[in-house]
């Protein structure tokens, strides 16, 4: 595989057009009466035409043929996705899953798509105010098919096995310890290289931005230049067994035909573009006195609600870092949150949680559901003599927080779940003495 080049920057106006087809992209204007080699002028609108400028978000694309070209949409099954929160009862335990299980392709053939298994959400995607964890399992890449999301914006984490995925603005290598974002309504192909994990954090209202900084300053945390963004790239090609086009759409699978590749932009510009992100790039801010900084501080990307400094979701890491409180509990404190916190591990081993935590499992903490390091980590932690050293270093786990209170689906409450994550918390015993000042 030729190595991809990419553009760097979040949300800038970018340009790009294929070195195959030089000066595709029209100039000084949109939508000229006849663009450059015969192509199509289309806009991709994420945000309304009104929104102020600081959010206005739109691109050109310079295409072979409109995205119109299609014959009508069908409903296609739907496998484990779904937006029903209420089809099992609510479940206020803390819960812990195993590694999700991949299925080799011999045993049964899965692509992104039919990979997608919904493991819990809330709210609602027709009111576009809402969000949804899913988990990816795949072992075969999408041949003459494509995907595009309706609803919302897709945040994805691969935690095993890399993902080339092929946008209409081109193409991204997304690789574990990376991620990368495929807005509403871009319409993409995922390619995997054997058996594949990982986690899709779905919004259905607004986007991803970075989170304001305050006091930190101008510079930290997550560094806009460290996004990158595809070049163009196309193909103009006729698919003899036809192409599939999947949608998501309210909540619902879709399927439409067409005859040639989707993926034939020549040439696009605008701020509404997929893009990536490699996790090591994060610029932590951590304590250097004492006590243990609420985890906040590790936000990469923020979906805002209409409430300030409220999310409907927050996509935080814990990145390899140093320790040095002194006269301090360092792991994270116990905790009842008003938040939901569903968790994840890409690799290595948690601090909070060696044990039973494991790279492609996951947990949810509900809202005001108790949580917090298990027995083994707290006795550690508070008779450790305390030094400067290198924390999760060769880990990476991560946290997606929403202000909604999360359902769980019947599939996430039969598939993968330890249910003896409880007894992690039962050696924990009491030290009060009453006599000591």
């Amino acid at each position: 595989m030729a190595e991809l080049k990419y553009m760097s920057g979040f949300g800038n106006e970018h340009c790009s057009e294929d070195p195959r087809c030089p000066g595709a992209l029209p100039q000084g204007q949109n939508n000229p009466q006849v663009c450059p080699y015969g192509l199509y002028a289309e806009q991709l609108s994420g945000s309304a035409f009104t929104c102020p400028r600081s959010s206005n978000r739109r691109s050109w694309l310079y295409r072979i043929l409109p995205s119109v070209c299609h014959k009508p949409f069908q409903p296609l099954g739907q496998g484990h996705l779904t937006h029903n929160w209420d089809e099992a009862e609510p479940e206020p335990n803390q819960l812990r899953w195993k590694p999700f299980e991949i299925p080799t392709a011999s045993q049964r053939k899965l692509d992104f798509v039919t990979g997608l298994h919904t493991l819990c959400g809330a709210g609602e995607p027709r009111s576009r105010n809402g969000l949804a964890i899913h988990v990816f399992i795949c072992n075969t890449s999408m041949v003459n098919r494509c995907f595009y999301n309706a609803d919302g914006d897709f945040l994805i984490v691969p935690q095993q096995g890399k993902l080339l995925v092929t946008t209409e603005f081109g193409k991204l290598l997304v690789e574990p310890n990376e991620i990368c974002v495929i807005q509403q309504g871009m319409r993409f192909s995922m390619e995997v290289f054997g058996e594949t994990r990982g986690y899709v954090l779905e919004i259905y209202g607004g986007h991803f931005e970075l989170p304001d900084l305050g006091p930190i300053g101008a510079n930290g945390l997550a560094n806009p230049r460290d996004f990158l963004v595809p070049v163009a790239w196309y193909e103009d090609r006729q698919a003899s067994e036809g192409y599939t086009i999947i949608s998501k759409y309210q909540g619902k699978l879709f399927a439409a035909q067409q005859t040639s590749s989707p993926f034939n932009v020549v040439a696009w510009h605008g701020n509404y573009t997929p893009y990536k992100y490699d996790l090591s790039n994060f610029m932590v801010i951590n304590t250097t006195s004492f006590d243990h900084a609420d985890p906040s501080i590790f936000t990469v990307l923020t979906a805002k609600s209409t409430r300030p400094g409220v999310a409907i979701a927050d996509f935080v890491i814990f990145p390899p870092r140093w320790g040095v409180a002194t006269n301090t509990f360092r792991p994270p404190y116990y905790h009842r949150n008003c938040m939901s916190e569903f968790m994840g591990l890409i690799k290595g081993s948690y601090e909070a949680k060696e044990q039973g935590f494991l790279p492609g499992g996951a947990t949810l903490h509900s809202m005001m559901t108790p949580h917090g390091p298990d027995a083994e980590c707290f006795e550690k932690a508070s008779t450790r003599k305390l030094e400067p050293e290198r924390v999760a270093e060769g880990t990476m786990a991560f946290m997606f927080e929403s202000s909604l209170s999360m359902a769980v689906t019947k599939w996430g409450l039969k598939t993968c779940l330890d249910k003896t994550y409880y007894k992690c918390w039962e050696p924990l015993k009491s030290h009060f003495n009453p006599k000591h000042k």
